[in-house]
């Protein structure tokens, strides 16, 4: 099962990742001045993630894939990892939509 790791980074900001079950990070959040806008942002994964509609899928000039989760407002929430083609990234899109609903979440910032 996967799940949320909210962390705080070197300049303060908060973050999320979303992991899946084996470890690896499948989504990782902007940076949240407050670690309550970046709890937002967690629930903001968990309603955007059923729709396929909400994934923005890019190809980078290398050739190399990504996505990024979009809120109703256009905003991006979560970018993916880059991915070698387009069904490794379709992968990644259903590993997000099948770990969302259950992840726990886990704060490491000890605030």
């Amino acid at each position: 099962m996967g799940k949320f790791i909210i962390s705080q980074k070197t300049n303060g900001d908060f973050q999320f990742n979303l992991k899946a079950g084996n470890g690896q990070i499948i989504l990782t959040s902007q940076g949240y001045s407050t670690k309550p806008s970046c709890e937002n942002g967690i629930g903001s994964v968990k309603i955007n993630a059923q729709e396929d509609a909400k994934f923005e899928r890019n190809t980078v000039n290398d050739g190399r894939c990504y996505f990024n989760l979009k809120a109703g407002n256009g905003q991006i929430i979560g970018t993916s990892q880059m991915y070698e083609s387009d069904n490794g990234m379709e992968n990644g899109i259903e590993s997000v939509k099948n770990n969302v609903p259950h992840a726990p979440v886990e704060d490491e910032t000890n605030l």
